[in-house]
């Protein structure tokens, strides 16, 4: 039934201090901006080995009555080096939800809050590793 991470929405009152936020966090542009003209209401960035989508959303469009507080889900994100990660996260301005914990051998993990209120977390998962065809000396 499930097939795969398709979009992760996260929501902020201010679409473009968001995309600007994770421009400078994920080191690329939006791909995706909507509407086109005025400001954004929607952003979109392709992220990671797998080009998965993390969107913006304007916070009016959030699909739940709580929209100052964060869900209980959170999407890890595979990274190599979850302290490093966590510190640029911190760096960036982001705040502590969870500091980095080994849940067991290959598996690190924390989150933070971005600096619009949702959750982000990252990963060290050892099985995200094991499904990525090998790296040649090319592949940088």
């Amino acid at each position: 039934m499930l097939r795969g991470l398709s979009t992760v929405s996260l929501f902020a009152d201010d679409v473009v201090a968001a995309r600007d936020w994770y421009a400078e966090l994920l080191g690329v542009e939006a791909y995706f901006v909507r509407p086109v003209d005025g400001p954004p209401a929607y952003v979109e960035f392709r992220v990671g080995d797998h080009q998965h989508e993390l969107g913006i959303v304007d916070s009016r469009y959030a699909p739940y009555s709580h929209p100052d507080r964060s869900g209980g889900a959170v999407a890890y994100w595979h990274v190599d080096d979850v302290r490093a990660g966590f510190d640029r996260l911190l760096s960036l301005g982001a705040t502590v939800h969870d500091r980095p914990v080994e849940r067991g051998p290959g598996f690190v993990t924390a989150s933070v809050f971005d600096p619009f209120g949702n959750t982000l977390g990252v990963m060290y998962n050892q099985h995200y590793l094991e499904m990525l065809p090998p790296r040649t000396g090319d592949d940088r």
